[in-house]
């Protein structure tokens, strides 16, 4: 193929032997320079879209979560150009999932699938600071999250450490599996737990984790 190329330049157009090797490293220069702009552009296009159609889904979930646009109001001042910028009314916390949840900088869908699970499992949060044993989470982040949702703090689910078994106990986030083994030897060798001081007659647990877990317990 280059040799064809090479005769014809030659013996057609007049090209010497430099001219044409050099005609022809410039041919292929000259169609990448064309191809790269025209891919890029499609990449581009194609991210767009997914970006956009992301985007689509949030504004879905959020309003399936009830979330709305407030009307812009005006209000007086020296500088009538001046308004308000419409603002979305805050959902609560525990009805956020893990989608309506990315709307919050920093938090990806990760760290969203984090909090999540997190909350599920321990069966609600008593104050706003425990989002911070969420693996990742930062007290900056955190900060953010109850700038755009409502925290209502309560308690929904508890465990009657006297009748859970060790699956139940290790489910919570607080209490790994070891604990939950303990707990359960403990109560079989020596009856029923009355309140959760009774876990300092074991002495790998700590006041501090006691008290941790103490607003989950029933007995």
């Amino acid at each position: 193929m280059i040799r064809k190329m090479k005769f014809f330049l030659k013996n057609y157009l007049g090209f010497s032997n430099r001219e044409s090797r050099g005609f022809i490293l410039l041919v292929p220069a000259l169609l990448l320079l064309y191809a790269v702009p025209v891919i890029y552009n499609n990449i581009l296009a194609k991210r767009n879209q997914i970006d956009y159609e992301i985007y689509l889904e949030k504004m879905d979930s959020l309003e399936s979560a009830g979330w709305h646009k407030v009307e812009t109001q005006y209000f007086m001042s020296q500088d009538t150009s001046k308004r308000r910028q419409p603002q979305l009314n805050k959902i609560s916390f525990d009805e956020a999932d893990s989608i309506v949840l990315q709307i919050v900088p920093g938090v990806g869908p990760a760290t969203a699938g984090r909090i999540i699970k997190f909350r599920d499992a321990i069966g609600g949060m008593h104050t706003s600071e425990q989002l911070l044993d969420v693996y990742g989470m930062s007290p900056e982040v955190m900060e953010r999250v109850f700038e755009y949702f409502e925290f209502t703090p309560g308690i929904k689910t508890k465990i009657n450490i006297n009748t859970a078994d060790v699956p139940t106990l290790a489910a919570h986030p607080y209490i790994n599996y070891g604990s939950a083994k303990v707990i359960v030897a403990y109560r079989d060798q020596h009856g029923a737990y009355t309140t959760a001081d009774d876990l300092l007659k074991v002495r790998i647990f700590s006041q501090e984790w006691i008290d941790r877990i103490r607003p989950y317990l029933t007995y």
